[in-house]
């Protein structure tokens, strides 16, 4: 069952292993956690629940509960939605909207909704009605989808085998960032910025040094993808201008004598055909 209880952000957690040229970097990802950290403080117990679209939720309640003959349980979407009932000494009901997805637990009363879609997310609480309602849980459940594969290229390279500026370029389906890094045979560092903010702030996206590397990340709270490239000026070699345009003017020179060997070829036959029919 794929789903996230409380808003952390798993690759937070490495933040500590960057190096100190990458800190810079991180500080986004950091603030965004830390942003998230705090929303995830539960308040008059409600908890954050977020879950990949398409998986299965599972919500619990942690309190003792005990039910009577006065007493039913309802778990309730958005306040006025009953998804389920428990009733003393008689079966779990699920109501209409919910049959045959949701699925109730006598044991601890806890409901498991199946193949979440974007339109369940919502605030699911587990009611006591009886002589006076009681609130005993309370969740925010937030549907996800995992975030787009990222594709991270060198744009350009320059300078020498020992130091050089590579141009990179780390891209998603609606958003991209530029990064310009400085290397020698021994570490890099950032030489400017020029980010386009992703459409969808539900997500952190970001191009980062770590040890060897140069990576791009893109994350939310369900999912993760990554790409990299090791920083190397010897291997790393894009075509300059110049080398295309060599390559251009070589593959235009031979298509040519190709197309003037063929004519020479072909007027040769023709001359031979004629000579024949004269003979």
């Amino acid at each position: 069952m794929t789903q996230l209880t409380g808003i952390k952000l798993s690759h937070v957690q490495g933040v500590s292993a960057f190096s100190n040229q990458s800190c810079v970097k991180m500080e986004r990802i950091v603030f965004f956690s830390a942003f998230l950290w705090l929303c995830s403080c539960e308040v008059n117990e409600l908890q954050y629940v977020f879950v990949r679209h398409g998986k299965d939720l599972h919500l619990d309640i942690k309190k003792s509960v005990k039910l009577d003959k006065k007493t039913d349980l309802f778990w309730k979407c958005n306040k006025t939605n009953n998804v389920a009932k428990y009733g003393f000494n008689i079966d779990p009901v699920v109501f209409d909207k919910y049959e045959g997805r949701a699925e109730l637990f006598g044991q601890n009363y806890s409901l498991v909704l199946k193949n979440v879609q974007h339109n369940d997310s919502g605030d699911y609480t587990a009611v006591l009605a009886g002589g006076q309602d009681q609130k005993i849980a309370e969740y925010k459940v937030i549907v996800q989808d995992p975030v787009s594969p990222v594709n991270l290229t060198v744009d350009s390279v320059s300078g020498s085998s020992e130091s050089c500026v590579l141009a990179v370029n780390c891209s998603t389906v609606d958003s991209s960032i530029h990064h310009s890094f400085r290397c020698d045979d021994k570490n890099c560092s950032q030489v400017k910025e020029k980010t386009s903010k992703p459409q969808n702030y539900s997500s952190s996206f970001t191009v980062y040094l770590q040890q060897d590397f140069i990576l791009c990340n893109h994350s939310n709270q369900v999912s993760w993808e990554y790409s990299k490239i090791k920083f190397d000026c010897k291997s790393i070699t894009v075509p300059s201008r110049a080398t295309l345009i060599q390559i251009s003017t070589s593959a235009g020179l031979f298509l040519l004598s190709v197309f003037i060997a063929l004519c020479i070829v072909t007027k040769c036959k023709s001359q031979c055909v004629f000579k024949q029919q004269q003979q």
